[in-house]
């Protein structure tokens, strides 16, 4: 081999290690480790008709300690380079994973590498290979998580703009297999409509609509603005909305009244949407079949806003409202479509696992069921040193420990459980405590005390 060679051959060694690295180009080659529990699988684009035309990532997070997983939450990003690539982090969020956590659920975020002028319906409508991918991925997952009962379970899907198309489309190809989704500023199209060209309809099965599903969208998305770029979201899910609650379906609509097409404060109310559709529909045996949602549960609701009453008791056409699980969360819809301000009374978990090393602080957190993380105040000596972050950030709506994308995931690099006590002395024992502070401002528990 001559000399020129010798280091492209070291190169493709080194790659063919790197399974998870290899052949991936920007924006999409650079993401977290996934060691235990997290397990990843990535394919590569096909050029075979009806197979997915990019490649893909998918990564998920197993709850540790879990013997049999009841079923699999997925983020699921939207359109574009950008959001795209935040599905790279969307396994890792620790609120997501407070509700995967709950319900002995896999928490798993695609990522479909889709060049930016690239068509997003490739991925977005199942039929062009997304389905078959995402289901050999599961496959594929549950053999490397020592958890095979992955490829079998529930789905609970969330999906944000193209991401929404993708998963209400993925309800009406497999009714079954769906427990519950959340579409967010996208739907799938069930009539062909005028301008709509190369979207495909969808036949909408008399098993999907026993299906919890709820449309969330921005007020700027058509509601409020009319004539910008997103302006055409209200009307394909006022469309939708009908056609499905006309039929009976178990179809909401929650309009967020501060935000346009990003996701804004939208997790307060989808994480307690979810988890009490989860509580109603997962088996109680593996392998059983979903269970239907208690009907006499049911609250009811203007679709545009307004008092939500129980279904008995609302006065108003039924199949024209907007349909919620139960009167909890139809009190947090409520608070939600009027400023999002969703209350929550129950402070998140104390922080475990506080270790100093030299000065540098690290713990281990679960976050706030209700409300996520939104920071950690640490203590030293009794006196509250810092809080971390300080100030907290995000674009979209409330300050959130990790970050947040604009398809609602842990910014990049991923923030980590650490401080570093940059004032310490030299020499002097200190003792430490973390405390943690979720969205809506409540504190745990402080940790135990760590020297």
């Amino acid at each position: 081999m001559t000399p020129l060679l010798r280091p492209l051959a070291l190169l493709a060694c080194a790659l063919a290690l790197l399974p998870d690295a290899r052949a991936q180009k920007p924006p999409y080659d650079t993401f977290p480790a996934a060691d235990a529990p997290y397990f990843r699988v990535r394919y590569e684009a096909s050029d075979k008709p009806d197979e997915l035309p990019f490649a893909v990532n998918y990564t998920v997070w197993v709850p540790p300690n879990v013997k049999t997983l009841r079923g699999v939450i997925v983020h699921q990003h939207g359109c574009g380079e950008g959001s795209c690539k935040s599905g790279l982090t969307g396994a890792y969020d620790l609120h997501w994973q407070a509700l995967a956590r709950k319900h002995d659920c896999a928490l798993l975020s695609p990522a479909y590498e889709q060049p930016e002028k690239a068509d997003c319906q490739k991925w977005c409508d199942p039929r062009n290979g997304s389905d078959a991918a995402f289901r050999k991925g599961l496959a594929d997952l549950g053999a490397k998580s020592g958890h095979p009962e992955l490829a079998q379970v529930p789905w609970v899907l969330w999906g944000h703009s193209g991401g929404g198309h993708w998963a209400g489309g993925m309800v009406l190809l497999h009714p079954d297999r769906v427990a519950a989704a959340w579409l967010r500023s996208g739907v799938p199209l069930l009539k062909a409509e005028p301008g709509r060209t190369g979207i495909k309809a969808h036949a909408l099965p008399d098993a999907a609509l026993a299906v919890p599903l709820m449309c969330n969208l921005g007020t700027k998305e058509g509601v409020t603005v009319k004539g910008d770029r997103f302006s055409g979201v209200w009307p394909a899910n006022e469309a939708f909305f009908n056609e499905v609650r006309g039929k009976g379906g178990l179809v909401g609509v929650a309009v967020d009244p501060l935000s346009s097409h990003d996701c804004g404060n939208q997790r307060y109310l989808a994480v307690p949407w979810l988890d009490a559709c989860l509580t109603a529909r997962l088996p109680k045996a593996p392998g059983d079949p979903l269970r239907t949602v208690p009907a006499d549960a049911a609250w009811l609701a203007p679709v545009l806003g307004g008092d939500p009453l129980p279904a008995a008791k609302f006065a108003g056409e039924p199949l024209k409202a907007a349909w919620l699980p139960n009167e909890a969360v139809a009190k947090a819809w409520a608070q939600y479509v009027k400023d999002t301000k969703v209350a929550d009374a129950s402070p998140p978990p104390a922080p475990t696992n506080l270790a100093v090393k030299g000065n540098v602080l690290t713990w281990a957190a679960e976050a706030d069921l209700e409300s996520g993380l939104a920071a950690f105040v640490i203590e030293r000596d009794g006196k509250v040193l810092a809080t971390v972050p300080d100030p907290g950030k995000n674009p979209f709506g409330r300050p959130v420990f990790q970050g947040l994308q604009y398809s609602d995931t842990p910014s990049q690099p991923l923030v980590p459980l650490k401080y570093t006590d940059a004032t310490a002395q030299a020499g002097k024992p200190h003792t430490y405590r973390v405390t943690a502070v979720n969205t809506a401002g409540l504190k745990s528990a402080p940790s135990a005390e760590a020297k």
